[in-house]
């Protein structure tokens, strides 16, 4: 007899072993007090203070937001009926992807049911239809793009973070009639860093290559319409695809893809991650409009998010916290070792009613676990002084070494580790 419940309870010994197990924390935001929510822990309720949100300008809980999604599901219900193929496409549907065109400045965009889906559909879509393609990928792309490429069936090189010397090495190599397609982040979410778009675009030009950019840690984050880094350098019009997500900046859910009406078409007509899933419900549809909609118009709440950004990694380098490097919204706080990120996370919450997530190995190279932490303008400075206090009495508590106490300086992971299979939620 086969035991195949052994098989299950293997791995899971594995992971404990190897001590990346994760455990869910039970949480239930309150509408209208974000970043404040409920932790359900034990028969017991708690209110506590959200510190690792990628609903990063607090868009998920905006008025006009709630109000489209509650209207739409009024009128039209709460599901899409099932897929696109099936049951055509419901109207806001049609609104929303005309207005992330309009957004990056394409004639066409698609949307898809998560941003995983649409990374991991349309590239492997465009590298199949595109013969003996050869896929150049940034060694640190999120887990959807790289199985994206594994499901293309497409050769693939992988050159070094940010290495654009490696990328054109590569580049250079390969048959000049050969398709090529360089796919790469805007904002690489666990380091926050950003990716060099316009020499990319360069290199692309030089050797007749596509580009492809995965921009859902920067949409509505950056640039004067919230259209992403790529549109903040003013190179936007020069990518051949660009993927984002409305389940971050925009608090929703659902991810897509930009491009041509030609390129937008063949996804639609050959990616069975599209073709064979069930729409975007209408509200949810309505709700992401509405929040683009106010996003292209409103500077306040990227303007209030970077404020808090930087006020936060200024008062956490003041204590003497381990602040890495990053030129983003993202801070990140250097732990070092596994069982003393969770500890620290387990720490926070239980005695300062502080839930921040670890970030541990795959999502992470080993011996750069942190804490990653996400401000958005709800943090006021009351609540980055009280986090800050908080993360002082956990680090002498869990035994986690201050800044100071560091051999070398503190550096990105790119610069510990290659070749990073990055996890991080999408």
């Amino acid at each position: 007899m086969i035991d195949y419940q052994r098989h299950f309870t293997s791995a899971i010994e594995a992971l404990h072993a190897e001590r990346r197990y994760r455990v869910f924390a039970d949480l239930e935001r309150i509408a209208g007090r974000f970043p404040k929510a409920i932790w359900r822990h034990e028969g017991e309720a708690r209110e506590i203070t959200v510190w690792c949100s990628n609903d990063y300008l607090g868009m998920g809980q905006h008025a006009s937001v709630i109000a489209a999604m509650t209207e739409t599901a009024g009128a039209m219900g709460s599901g899409a009926g099932g897929t696109r193929n099936i049951s055509g496409t419901n109207h806001p549907l049609v609104e929303l992807e005309l207005e992330l065109a309009d957004l990056h400045g394409k004639e066409a965009a698609l949307v898809f049911t998560s941003g995983f889906v649409s990374n991991e559909a349309s590239i492997s879509t465009i590298a199949k239809l595109l013969p003996n393609c050869l896929i150049l990928s940034d060694e640190l792309n999120h887990a959807s793009m790289i199985e994206g490429v594994r499901k293309s069936g497409a050769k693939k090189q992988v050159f070094r973070h940010n290495d654009l010397t490696h990328l054109e090495e590569l580049l250079a190599a390969a048959e000049p009639n050969r398709p090529k397609l360089i796919v790469f982040e805007s904002v690489y979410s666990m380091d926050g860093d950003i990716g060099p778009i316009k020499a990319i675009c360069d290199l692309a030009d030089k050797y007749n290559a596509m580009t492809y950019i995965d921009e859902v840690h920067a949409v509505g984050m950056y640039g004067p319409r919230g259209g992403g880094i790529s549109e903040r350098e003013g190179v936007a019009h020069r990518i051949d695809v660009i993927e984002g997500t409305l389940a971050k900046a925009f608090g929703v859910l659902g991810g897509y893809i930009t491009g041509t009406k030609a390129l937008i078409d063949a996804v639609r007509s050959y990616a069975p991650g599209f073709i064979f899933t069930t729409a975007l419900p209408p509200a949810l549809a309505a709700a992401a409009t509405a929040s683009i909609r106010h996003l292209k118009l409103s500077q306040a709440e990227r303007d209030a998010q970077q404020r808090q950004a930087a006020k936060a990694k200024a008062v956490f380098a003041e204590a003497g916290l381990p602040v890495m490097p990053s030129d983003t919204h993202i801070v990140p706080l250097l732990v070092g070792e596994p069982d003393l990120c969770k500890k620290a996370s387990d720490h926070l919450l239980e005695r300062h009613g502080i839930y921040i997530q670890p970030i541990n190995y795959p999502t992470v190279p080993r011996g750069t676990e942190r804490l990653r932490i996400t401000p958005t303008p709800l943090h006021d400075d009351v609540l980055i002084a009280t986090l800050t206090g908080a993360l002082v009495e956990t680090w002498h508590a869990i035994g986690i070494p201050f800044a100071a106490e560091r051999p070398t300086s503190l550096e990105r992971s790119d610069k510990v580790t290659p070749l990073v299979v990055s996890q991080a939620g999408g």
